[in-house]
């Protein structure tokens, strides 16, 4: 039987996906339960079977472009209810949904109810005729899709009490603060030094955003006007350092010769957990901190560790570059946070990077640790720090209370 065909099965497969999200403490709302209840996401993930449509960290790709990179797909419905549950949305809301797709326009519609008003974008004419077809196959004929980039939001349809950005932002747009009500709340996926967090934000009485929860996630980039490409320099075969800072001077011949030099390693006594949290202290507390990638036969050589596989904090200095470790420790609570340095420098950034994640574990071992803000450029810019992002429309400075 055709996936689309097997109600019945979806309906459980569906029920399940709800009860696993309750179980995980990512649905907390009876709202957001009913919304992932009703809408049927099988109609919008076309050729996948109900098992991929309905897995709680599935993402399915609906779009790829020539080199093979995704540049659209469903979201996995963990990170759509974290973001729907930070949203906060409440029945007669308008609602601009950034990034079209169909299915999340479709929860938000059962969110916001018959007296409310859901509004999507998107600047790919084949994603938003997928996503009209799918939303009217669904049911949810008075979704107002848009084909449009998404720089200058919806003007004609706002103002709006929630956005909702459901594609990876370098930045925050003027015109979306513009057509933001003045008690309503932007989520956004927020590019941060090389990695994206959804941010909730509401705004205070000096016209900036304040960060009322975020998560580490993944989205597929902007395209158009807002998109933003992060500057990658290559240290060897395999090796790169990607960079969100332009002013992070770098020497590559440096660190390829650091690189091939033996490594140092130095522990912390601080506990290891909770990585998201901790590598975000870690950019955002340290002016030299970039992020360091390898591929496999790096690791299989000895010249990195593991944890570069899949992007570590490193800090660079000059000549020289440390990395976060780990390994296990009891006394610790499971396993210890340490660093791996190379190069002349090695001792000095071994000592700098155990200092940082000896802060975090004494000040910052917690979830949410850390209050974001973002500036508008209309607003007084802050002092340079190493909290300080600046972006293309404002600066992101984030604190550690």
């Amino acid at each position: 039987m055709a996936a689309d065909d097997d109600v019945e099965g979806a309906a459980a497969l569906r029920a399940a996906m709800v009860c696993e999200l309750r179980d995980q403490g990512v649905i907390r709302s009876e709202a957001v339960a009913v919304a992932f209840t009703a809408v049927p996401r099988h109609l919008f993930t076309p050729g996948e079977s109900l098992e991929v449509a309905y897995g709680v960290d599935n993402v399915p790709v609906v779009k790829r472009g020539e080199n093979g990179l995704a540049l659209s797909s469903v979201s996995a419905p963990h990170l759509q209810a974290l973001m729907l549950e930070a949203a906060e949305i409440t029945a007669g809301m308008r609602v601009c949904e950034i990034g079209s797709g169909g299915y999340n326009a479709a929860l938000v519609a059962e969110l916001v109810g018959d007296g409310g008003h859901v509004t999507t974008v998107d600047i790919d004419p084949d994603i938003v005729g997928r996503a009209r077809a799918f939303l009217d196959e669904a049911g949810y004929h008075r979704v107002n899709v848009v084909l449009a980039d998404a720089e200058g939001g919806v003007p004609d349809a706002a103002p709006f009490d929630r956005i909702i950005v459901t594609a990876g932002s370098w930045d925050i747009p003027p015109a979306w603060i513009d057509q933001l009500a003045d008690d309503g709340r932007i989520v956004v996926p927020l590019r941060l030094r090389g990695t994206t967090r959804w941010i909730a934000f509401d705004r205070d009485r000096s016209g900036s955003l304040i960060s009322r929860g975020y998560g580490l996630c993944s989205f597929v980039p902007f395209q158009g006007i807002g998109s933003h490409f992060e500057r990658n320099v290559t240290v060897d075969d395999g090796v790169v350092l990607r960079l969100d800072d332009e002013n992070l001077k770098v020497d590559p011949e440096a660190l390829r010769r650091a690189l091939h030099l033996p490594r140092i390693e130095r522990w912390s006594g601080a506990t290891f957990d909770m990585p998201d949290e901790q590598m975000l202290f870690l950019l955002t507390n340290e002016p030299d901190m970039a992020l360091l990638h390898a591929e496999q036969k790096i690791v299989d050589r000895r010249l990195l560790a593991r944890p570069v596989l899949t992007g570590v904090p490193v800090l660079i200095g000059g000549d020289g570059f440390a990395y976060r470790a780990v390994r296990p420790n009891g006394a610790t609570g499971g396993y210890e946070s340490g660093v791996y340095a190379h190069g002349p420098s090695a001792e000095d950034l071994a000592a700098r990077y155990v200092e940082l994640l000896c802060q975090w574990a004494d000040n910052h071992h917690h979830r949410g640790a850390a209050s974001i803000r973002y500036v508008p450029g209309s607003v007084a810019t802050p002092p340079p720090s190493s909290g300080v992002i600046p972006k293309r429309h404002g600066t992101v400075v984030v604190t550690w209370p």
